[in-house]
């Protein structure tokens, strides 16, 4: 995998929307805090395109997202939020300029469209991180976190043990993202190849049975054959029928890879809530679940 050159102050982020519409008040804050951390802002009028839900049509968003990727004055580019929208464009989208020259893609949630993408077709490292829709509310460490990885870093994790995690070590490159996301793109040329990965997944607001019938049907499509090991970010707010699942989404995660005997660590965090640490997708990393948890990239 390649990675994008790092960024240095003075250098202009790029601001893209390729799924749901942003209204300017709403990222003012997050303009501020990018810009007070020594970069330049980039966008035009047609960040705040407006389509029904979509930030625009799927073709202004297409042509806007294209235009920033390609500017060679923008060194590293953002989504402002998530939502649903990304796979509408994915594929009308030219890769192969920031193929030969490419640069950080930032976001998370729906933004896992690009991130599978763009990992799995050109070899490109991307950026599972916070948006700026969320800076506002983030904690001091998924923001420093994120400024940090686009400036050269890599991070280091230590986290708390969980009591369902299964213990074991490996090494692997990291793919995934939300869970649902992923699961709209099995059997297309977006989805990860897991053999000999460390697979990540989180989720907002789904349905329990919903969680269950999503890693059933990874399960039942081979995706868990070749894994190294798995880790688990938030399962943000969750919804139960009346008539109760019985189980948590860990417990239903846990229980559908039963079967296999890679390292599982539940509740890193990565997901839909404050702190929201970034993590590199397409880096090889390595996972040590024991007493505590380490994540070394």
């Amino acid at each position: 995998m390649k990675r994008p050159l790092a960024i240095k102050k003075g250098d202009q982020i790029g601001l893209v929307a390729p799924a749901r519409k942003i209204r300017k008040q709403e990222i003012l804050d997050a303009i501020s805090i990018i810009e007070g951390n020594g970069y330049v802002v980039g966008y035009t009028d047609e960040l705040f395109a407006d389509y029904h839900q979509f930030a625009g049509n799927d073709n202004i968003r297409t042509n806007y997202f294209q235009k920033m990727l390609d500017d060679e004055e923008v060194s590293a580019l953002i989504s402002v939020r998530g939502g649903y929208g990304s796979v509408r464009i994915i594929d009308k989208i030219d890769f192969s300029r920031f193929a030969h020259n490419p640069k950080w893609i930032i976001g998370y949630s729906d933004i896992t469209v690009f991130h599978s993408h763009i990992n799995k077709n050109y070899g490109v490292e991307t950026l599972h991180a916070t948006m700026p829709l969320n800076f506002k509310d983030n904690s001091q460490k998924a923001l420093s976190g994120l400024f940090d990885i686009l400036e050269g870093g890599s991070p280091d994790y230590v986290i708390d043990p969980n009591p369902i995690n299964r213990k074991g070590e490996c090494e692997g490159i990291l793919t995934g993202g939300n869970l649902s996301v992923l699961y709209s793109l099995l059997g297309s040329k977006s989805f990860p190849e897991t053999e000999g990965k460390i697979l990540f997944i989180e989720d907002l607001d789904e349905y329990l049975y919903h969680i269950d019938r999503m890693m059933i049907a990874f399960k039942r499509s081979g995706i868990f054959n070749g894994l190294k090991g798995m880790i688990v970010g938030g399962m943000t707010e969750m919804n139960d029928n009346e008539v109760p699942f019985g189980q948590t989404a860990e417990e239903i995660i846990r229980d559908v890879v039963s079967d296999f005997d890679f390292p599982v660590c539940f509740g890193f965090p990565a997901g839909h809530f404050s702190n929201n640490l970034p993590l590199i997708m397409g880096a090889e990393v390595s996972l040590n679940v024991s007493d505590e948890v380490f994540i070394n990239f």
